[in-house]
């Protein structure tokens, strides 16, 4: 007689991921991503991400380094993004070639330590200046930089948590070694700081050394490392998230995420109770309240008002580091206590954006996940540019297994995604194996390959987008159903060949943006669909739905044949259209976010439409260059630099000044063809001792006096720029120079176009 109960768990202690080496994937889109960056990452050449390590070192270059953010101020970090990736990819799929890569590079590390003689070993330009300035307390930073140096406790960051992964899923014990040696440089030059100090560094991206701080106290036993770690607390956003206030309106993203999955494991080391609120309001925030359709989130690099996504759709939303470090962190809440809400978070995101993030052809990533509709994802060129997501995008598709599974001790096993795998649970002396439909159909089927009998609940998730019941059949016997979303538990005694199977009841359905419920995503059980349209060129006209209402399941189809395809019927303007999966758009333009109308609503406005869409479309024809002033990477990008000069946010904007004869200064590309004009944005009601000089490549074009003339709106003030200044050139400098005893802005936007 078969034995089983079902019970809806609401709340369950603390669960644990399984190791990566006791999880294989067996088929589907997850395994041919994990194999297309397994082949890119033993394309990538230790000897040249190494190359600038060697030469800060004094030690001859066996390779020339890399180049894009390699060869600039962030030189060094895909190093330890490659170690975290090959080690865990290692532990995932067993091949012995990234063990070997591991010890080489580690071998090679220690070298460059051991040649230094002071714990330090990196690869950041202009060091020594940096840390003797540090060490005396001389501290500056604009946000993107501390010093004049970019992000270097960010770059260091990435070293720390590339070497403790090699460590701990590789089991180097010199990679342990040569953190704890820079960890004891860090807590060297960093002695001598008060409060005031450390927060003023703090301001300064610094990644989640707090995290790798703390985590290597707990591997070396040492308190002086977690003590370290705690005074990476940057109060200004921390405090207040504890306090459950919601102040990441404005604030760079990506910057945010690992202070926060440090602050976890500060939390796992100490029990800190500030710290778990911390880090569950800011969780909870940002994915009921700024997350995008596919799991994605922030605009430009930067978290907008809460709940207002539908006029945020760029090509810049969903930056794809924000993802992976929200599926960390999601790993730590839901071990805190596993909840359904956690587990539909994690499927999202790795259904939508991670699997979206990367070009399947050649293993580039996506820097950004375009929402705009009617746009192409563009990748990053894999030897060539080294952003941010292109170590983060290294290690994406080694971590799945992390994800799919967890477990409380041998008494209990969380089926949290539907993805086809192998389990091996050595605490409970079972193996599983877990096939599945998806995304084509909803039909699962767990079973024991090995082992038992073995008392045990497995819980099986119930996703929240499931709509009706799910029936549960053991060894082809139907034992019980539920409709309510969570997790369901099976509780028996397992054997060998015993096998669950139940379907997900899949239909597609809409998901309204929070502040515009006409503005819509369709989604399919786990998957976001999206519009193919196609390769190449541009989309003169929009696609819009004149839905009139009605309910998705009258006017959108399946398509016959295996692949996963549906049409929509007679509300497509101008014509239906064909929707796919959205990661399996690899280059077609595609729309995520529809606009549906009524029939007399489109007759009304069907042409103000169309006119906004040209005007769109013309401006971004004209535009030569755009600095979206007052964000960090826009402005590092574009060289800024200047004197009594700060940043900040008003109605809704970014904006920057100089203040008391201060300036600041950027590259802008022109088009030395044709005639060029410099447009400003200014807040139109700014006043008060706003006087100010314009220059071009050092020569004076315009002096603007701000004096609340334009009233409460932003306006668009056009500068022509001199034939002279453009020709022959590609780029010019563009200084605000503040008159003495004066301010220079508030300048809310700045672009080049050509003015015909």
């Amino acid at each position: 007689m078969i034995s089983c109960l079902l019970l809806t768990l609401l709340a369950a202690p603390q669960a644990q991921p399984f190791d990566l080496a006791d999880v294989r994937l067996t088929d589907g889109p997850f395994l041919e991503a994990q194999r297309v960056h397994a082949a890119y990452l033993k394309r990538l050449e230790p000897d040249r991400l190494l190359a600038r390590f060697r030469e800060t070192a004094g030690l001859k270059p066996k390779a020339p380094g890399y180049g894009g953010w390699e060869a600039m101020g962030v030189s060094g970090h895909s190093l330890g993004h490659y170690l975290s990736a090959i080690s865990a990819m290692g532990r995932a799929t067993g091949d012995p070639e990234f063990r070997r890569r591991v010890g080489y590079l580690v071998d090679e590390l220690k070298l460059c330590q051991d040649a230094r003689g002071t714990g330090y070993v990196a690869a950041i330009p202009d060091e020594k200046r940096l840390w003797s300035e540090i060490r005396r307390g001389e501290i500056r930073s604009q946000g993107f930089d501390l010093n004049g140096v970019w992000v270097p406790w960010y770059t260091l960051h990435k070293l720390f948590a590339g070497l403790l992964d090699a460590h701990r899923l590789m089991g180097n014990r010199k990679a342990l070694e040569i953190a704890r040696r820079l960890g004891d440089w860090a807590i060297d030059v960093t002695k001598n700081l008060n409060d005031e100090q450390w927060q003023r560094m703090l301001a300064c991206e610094h990644g989640g050394m707090n995290e790798v701080l703390a985590e290597l106290s707990a591997r070396t036993k040492d308190p002086r490392y977690l003590a370290l770690a705690r005074k990476f607390h940057h109060r200004a956003v921390l405090d207040p998230l504890a306090e459950g206030r919601d102040i990441l309106p404005g604030k760079h993203a990506n910057t945010q995420f690992p202070k926060l999955i440090g602050l976890a494991t500060i939390h796992d080391l100490t029990g800190d109770p500030s710290a778990e609120r911390a880090v569950r309001f800011f969780w909870e925030t940002v994915v009921r309240h700024h997350t995008y359709a596919i799991g994605g989130n922030s605009d430009h690099e930067y978290f907008g008002p809460p709940d207002r996504l539908a006029d945020r759709l760029s090509t810049n939303t969903c930056e794809t580091c924000n993802t992976y470090n929200m599926l960390k962190l999601t790993q730590r809440v839901f071990d805190w206590s596993p909840s359904g809400e956690a587990a539909d978070y994690a499927e999202r995101a790795l259904w939508n954006h991670i699997l979206a993030s990367t070009n399947r052809e050649d293993g580039g990533v996506t820097y950004y996940v375009t929402l705009q509709p009617g746009t192409a994802r563009t990748y990053n060129r894999p030897f060539d540019d080294f952003t941010c997501c292109v170590g983060t995008g290294m290690e994406n598709h080694a971590r799945y297994g992390l994800y799919l599974y967890a477990h409380e001790g041998a008494r209990r096993l969380y089926v949290n995604h539907f993805v086809p795998s192998t389990l091996r649970f050595r605490e409970a002396g079972l193996e599983f194996r877990l096939d599945s439909g998806l995304p084509a159909n909803g039909k699962v089927r767990l079973t024991v390959t090995k082992g038992g009998p073995r008392s045990l609940e497995v819980l099986v998730r119930h996703p929240s987008w499931v709509q009706g019941d799910v029936a549960y059949r053991i060894d082809g016997r139907r034992i019980a159903s539920s409709r309510r979303a969570g997790f369901d538990v099976l509780r028996r005694t397992w054997r060998a060949n015993d096998s669950v199977e139940f379907e997900l009841p899949l239909e597609p359905r809409v998901e309204p943006t929070p502040d515009n419920p006409s503005r819509f995503a369709l989604l399919y059980g786990p998957l976001v669909l999206a519009a193919d349209l196609g390769r190449g060129g541009e989309v003169e006209r929009l696609p819009v739905l004149v839905t009139g209402g009605r309910p998705v399941r009258d006017w959108l189809r399946r398509m016959p044949g295996e692949r996963l395809a549906f049409r929509t019927v007679g509300v497509g303007r101008p014509e239906d259209l064909t929707l796919r999966p959205f990661y399996e758009l690899v280059h077609e333009r595609a729309i995520v976010y529809f606009d549906a109308f009524t029939e007399r609503q489109w007759a009304e406005r069907e042409e103000e439409y169309r006119a906004e869409e040209r005007r769109r479309a013309e401006l971004a024809a004209k535009t030569v260059d755009e600095l979206r002033i007052g964000e960090m990477q826009p402005e590092r990008d574009h060289g800024l630099t200047g004197e009594n000069t700060s940043a900040g946010e008003a109605m809704g904007r970014k904006w920057r000044h100089a203040t008391d004869g201060g300036w600041f200064e950027f590259t802008l590309k022109v088009d030395p063809g044709v005639p060029n004009e410099l447009v400003v944005t200014y807040w139109g009601a700014d006043s008060g001792g706003r006087e100010f000089d314009i220059l071009v490549d050092g020569r004076k074009i315009a002096t603007e006096r701000l004096d609340g003339r334009y009233g409460r709106r932003f306006v668009d003030v056009v500068y022509p720029l001199p034939e002279e200044l453009v020709k022959g050139k590609t780029s010019v400098r563009v200084r605000f120079a503040a008159l003495p005893g004066r301010w220079a802005g508030g300048v809310f936007g700045v672009r080049v176009v050509r003015s015909r």
